[in-house]
């Protein structure tokens, strides 16, 4: 067992197993996020990734070390097959764009402008994304593969097949006020500032400087305006792009996608949808068909003087084919809300939303030209992580009113799906609402762990009954694992350990 230790700058080596011998083995002075390949330790801290030899959990030892260069973030890592496999991104200068130089010391990499994938549709862009395999046990990086996109709101999922890569970006604004005054305020815009905008939009320029001259044009035009009129045409225009707003808002939000093989480690297609997704969990691989869910209309506020009244947000599930290209949606899941929560489970999508109530919405994907809503359910509070414990039961953690609340969905019948139980945790707090590593689902026991502000939680499920079986104090609890039918409750100054047959505490190691 390896626990990082944040607050003294340590990454612990603990032995587990028996429970009797619980005790620190060994010591690392570096903390970060960890990942295991065999017998090496992978520490992501700071800028760095270190690997450590842990075969002997008494004396680590320390074999490779991987750098990044200065303008680069780590996006994503997963470990796959006895591989580590890194999404960085390099912010694009401008001035010597190429090459790109994700790490600076380690392994020597560098990627040239010829290297890097530029999707068939034009984005902003201002990184590029560098997708590399990297063996654990020396750090040398095996392959790569480059394509540029935009730093905004990105996610990382991988399936058995490949890595998919999202990156939001903004469609063409000037293109939108083009067709927004051209179609909508032809009464109340003038001929001459129309024509210059559509005229812009066609200007071999950056989006920068169109946007910089769409300003200066809109502000020529306020200026020319007494204050009675300016006053009307202000109002008359938020009221308008409202109404605009709402039927063209997935033309102006989008997301783009980059599909990498995992045979060759190439880019085998990209594509796009409107919006964007939540996290990880809103991206599911199924049968060749990758199933996206996001939000769209929630972060736009108008131009300048034009603003927008009422934003109506949406969310929709849409069915990309192997060529990432869109052949089925559902749309407008809880309109004037937001996604908080999805997971795709089979040819089914569960969906919670939420603004004022919690909609738990059930998705037929079976057909993925024609995916459909099959039920919802609408309870106070939400669902922010949501966990398949069974074919039929769907557990969903989150909060009502100001406490945590656990809920076990009834989802056999997809059209009328059902809250089993509940429990309201005395809790405002819980890791799991920021991270979906805090949970642990122990199916030969049908417990699973929760920690809290106030200690660890264990609860059982069995016949649809959410009960506490055992409640951890004293204790800042973060995770927990288990071993046969030991439950190892880790926290920031001690480790906890139950015995899952009957629930006492067989042995206890403070740091």
């Amino acid at each position: 067992m390896i626990i990082p230790r944040w607050i003294e700058g340590k990454t612990k080596a603990i032995k587990a197993f028996p429970p009797a011998d619980l005790d620190v083995e060994g010591e690392i002075d570096k903390i970060g996020n960890l990942l295991l390949s065999d017998n090496i330790l992978m520490v992501f801290s700071g800028g760095k990734i270190y690997g450590y030899d842990v075969s002997n959990p008494k004396s680590p030892k320390k074999k490779w070390t991987l750098a990044l260069e200065g303008k680069n973030v780590i996006t994503g890592a997963r470990l796959y097959n006895g591989k580590l496999y890194l999404i960085n991104k390099t912010r694009i200068n401008t001035i010597h764009p190429c090459p790109i130089r994700p790490l600076s010391a380690g392994s020597s990499l560098e990627i040239k402008c010829t290297d890097i994938y530029h999707p068939p549709v034009p984005v902003p862009v201002d990184v590029t994304y560098t997708a590399m395999i990297v063996n654990p046990q020396t750090g040398k990086v095996e392959k790569t593969t480059s394509f540029v996109g935009s730093s905004d709101s990105s996610v990382v999922y991988m399936s058995t097949n490949g890595i998919y890569i999202t990156y939001s970006y903004w469609g063409d604004f000037i293109e939108f006020f083009a067709n927004f005054f051209d179609q909508e305020c032809q009464d109340i815009i003038p001929d001459w500032l129309t024509s210059k905008l559509s005229k812009l939009s066609e200007y071999d320029i950056s989006k920068a400087a169109k946007m910089t001259e769409f300003r200066v044009l809109i502000e020529n035009y306020f200026n020319s305006l007494n204050s009675d009129d300016k006053l009307k045409i202000e109002n008359e225009l938020t009221n308008r792009l409202s109404d605009y707003y709402k039927e063209h808002k997935r033309d102006l939000e989008r997301t783009g996608i980059v599909k990498i093989g995992l045979n060759d480690f190439g880019i085998i297609d990209s594509g796009d949808v409107p919006g964007r997704p939540l996290n990880q969990f809103s991206l599911d691989e199924y049968q060749n068909y990758l199933r996206v869910a996001i939000t769209v209309g929630e972060r736009f506020f108008g131009m300048g003087s034009i603003g927008v009244g009422n934003r109506e947000s949406a969310n929709d599930v849409y069915v990309l084919d192997k060529n990432l290209k869109i052949v089925g949606s559902v749309k407008d899941l809880g309109q004037e809300e937001r996604i908080y929560s999805v997971r795709f489970v089979g040819d089914k999508g569960y969906v919670v939303t939420f603004r004022q109530t919690d909609p738990f919405y059930v998705l037929d994907l079976s057909n993925p030209q024609k995916p459909e809503l099959k039920g919802q359910l609408k309870i106070p509070g939400y669902s922010s992580y949501l966990h398949p414990i069974t074919k039929d039961r769907v557990l969903g953690i989150g909060k009502e009113g100001s406490k945590v609340k656990i809920s076990l969905f009834d989802v056999s019948s997809p059209d009328n799906p059902s809250e089993a139980d509940k429990y309201i945790l005395d809790e405002y707090w819980s890791d799991i609402l920021n991270t979906h590593h805090a949970f642990l689902l122990d199916k030969k026991h049908k417990i699973f762990f929760m920690p809290g502000s106030k200690g660890g939680y264990v609860f059982s499920y069995n016949n649809d009954e959410l009960k506490l079986q055992k409640a951890v104090s004293g204790i800042r609890a973060r995770r927990a694992i288990y071993i046969n039918d030991y439950l190892y409750i880790i926290g920031d100054n001690k480790i906890t350990v139950l015995n899952e047959i009957g629930w006492e505490k067989v042995n206890e190691l403070e740091f």
